[in-house]
């Protein structure tokens, strides 16, 4: 006997638990009608999309949630659905997967293994299951786990010992550089322990900073990948199980597809575009707007933008004064005409003048210091910021994770702005993904990629004049707030003067109000700046102690 399974790998849209049941209802009918699977499994609490967060402690998360689980039993008939909601049992939350057959819940399992880490807060919501979930579909007893589950050898034993052939897994396992071969070397390591096939279904999508890249996949009883879903894709992906039952290994999953996989640049890049994308649309934004300097940070972000919602809808904004190149002024002409979008001139140099004029008295005394390069960055940050308001465009900003994780930008400046696509993304990086971008086709002027960073808001200024070297100052950060590495131990590599790393690291630790200011963006790294790193903006505690 052939068990087909058709693999989900949907965007959704939290909160709207109305929308989302409707295209759990239509995806399983075009998997039963187009895909002839017999099963069609979705993501982890796909019902309300993911992570809902606060909207778990809802009054009427209940009876919505109650009314969707009755469409699914109405409405989907002659295929086993298989889909993660949210649900109270005798007074507790679980996180649920219900299998639903012919207008029946067949059976509800409660996720077990509840992460309370990084960017995961189940424990603050859902209490934990203890039962395997086990039911029959076709003569296969299949078990079910969600998620954090099958990090853990416990929850997969336990449905083996209750009869398992075959696991379910579904996830809203969220991106970052290192997440999927991380996942393919656990299945193995969980497949081989218990002798058993996993489908492992994936999230697909963007919400907030949190990017679902998919790339479900399929191992067999010896952990070997089989099947791999494309990346950042959302659609129906099938895989069939011969069911033989005089083998050792009743379940053998066929051999299907594998999508190739992606290089570090290629998937980060994909994670920005769906970021974005996901952000514009699903918050209803007609457009983005941005400063483009002609710097590689906002030729960057220029060109995530266009790939995300198309050029038609981005506009960028080239902002000179005084210090402003003549460089500068060609190459962000030529970015923006590279891209296609509406490219606006608009000098600052009237404006900042009346900002000093109205301020005079107020300085009148005082010398001239970084208060009046400030000015400058305020400027253009109200001037995108009018923009904005009358023309509904979000403000997209362009600084990345190496300046924002040492205060090196201006609040209210070039801090202005809605979302974030390089938020994550150190320099170093920064140079690597425009040339990536490169290689889809020119955009990025050779020039902006070679020559010295400046924030141009003094004369010959350059980014080096204020700090080290971007290879030197990313190496710190990386082991500072990625590794949580102390001082003395990103001393001991022997790689930097201590002079540098207590500056540097002195720097991250007064500069978090700055970072609670900023916009929310794309995660990255196991360790961005948003809900994986939280550190009081008050405190005494000081490096070296």
């Amino acid at each position: 006997m052939t068990l087909r399974i058709a693999m989900a790998q949907l965007d959704m849209l939290v909160g709207d638990i109305t929308r989302n049941t409707q295209l759990v209802i239509d995806t399983a009918c075009k998997a039963r009608d187009e895909e002839k699977a017999d099963v069609v499994v979705f993501p982890e609490l796909t019902l309300t999309g993911y992570p809902p967060e606060d909207l778990l402690l809802r009054p009427s998360l209940d009876t919505r949630i109650e009314s969707a689980l009755a469409k699914i039993l109405s409405d989907v008939r002659d295929i086993y659905v298989v889909v993660g909601y949210p649900r109270r049992i005798d007074g507790e939350l679980f996180n649920c997967a219900g299998v639903f057959y012919q207008g029946q819940l067949l059976v509800e399992y409660a996720k077990q293994k509840l992460p309370n880490f990084l960017v995961f807060d189940d424990k603050r919501y859902f209490s934990e299951g203890r039962e395997a979930g086990l039911v029959d579909i076709k003569g296969v007893k299949v078990g079910l786990s969600i998620c954090e589950d099958i990090w853990h050898p416990e929850p997969t034993a336990q449905a083996k010992a209750a009869g398992a052939e075959l696991i379910l897994n579904l996830n809203a396992s969220p991106y970052h550089i290192e997440k999927m071969g991380e996942r393919e070397a656990l299945l193995h390591q969980r497949a081989t322990e218990v002798s058993l096939p996993i489908v492992y279904v994936n999230y697909m999508g963007a919400q907030d900073e949190l990017v679902y890249e998919g790339g479900s996949f399929v191992v067999n009883a010896k952990g070997e990948k089989i099947m791999q879903a494309p990346w950042f894709e959302a659609g129906l992906y099938s895989i069939d199980m011969i069911v033989d039952e005089s083998q050792p290994n009743k379940v053998e999953p066929v051999a299907g597809v594998i999508a190739p996989a992606l290089g570090v640049e290629a998937s980060v890049y994909q994670a920005m575009v769906l970021g974005l994308r996901d952000y514009i649309t699903k918050n209803r934004f007609k457009g983005i707007v941005l400063g483009l300097s002609g710097g590689i940070d906002s030729a960057l972000s220029l060109a995530v933008a266009v790939d995300a919602i198309g050029a038609e809808r981005v506009q960028a904004v080239m902002m000179p004064y005084t210090y402003t190149s003549s460089i500068s002024l060609h190459d962000a002409e030529e970015e923006a005409n590279l891209l296609g979008v509406k490219y606006s001139v608009l000098p600052i140099e009237s404006m900042v003048s009346a900002f000093t004029e109205v301020l005079a008295p107020e300085f009148e005394g005082y010398g001239k210091d970084t208060t009046e390069e400030n000015l400058q960055a305020r400027t253009r940050g109200v001037t995108l910021m009018a923009i904005s308001n009358k023309k509904g465009y979000m403000v997209l900003t362009t600084g990345n994770k190496s300046e924002m994780a040492v205060g090196y930008a201006t609040l209210y400046g070039d801090m202005v702005g809605g979302y974030s696509v390089l938020k994550d993304v150190f320099k170093t990086l920064v140079f690597k993904l425009c040339r990536y971008r490169n290689t889809l086709g020119y955009v990025i002027p050779e020039r902006v990629i070679t020559r010295p960073p400046s924030a141009e808001l003094a004369p010959d200024q350059k980014d080096e004049d204020s700090l080290p070297s971007y290879d030197i100052l990313d190496d710190i950060l990386r082991m500072y707030i990625e590794e949580d590495q102390s001082a003395e131990a990103i001393l001991a590599t022997n790689k930097f003067d201590r002079e540098t790393v207590y500056r540097v690291l002195r720097l991250v630790d007064v500069n978090e109000y700055k970072r609670r200011q900023s916009p929310t963006g794309v995660r990255i790294t196991a360790r961005g700046f948003g809900r994986d790193r939280r550190y009081p903006i008050t405190n005494g505690w000081h490096i070296g102690e």
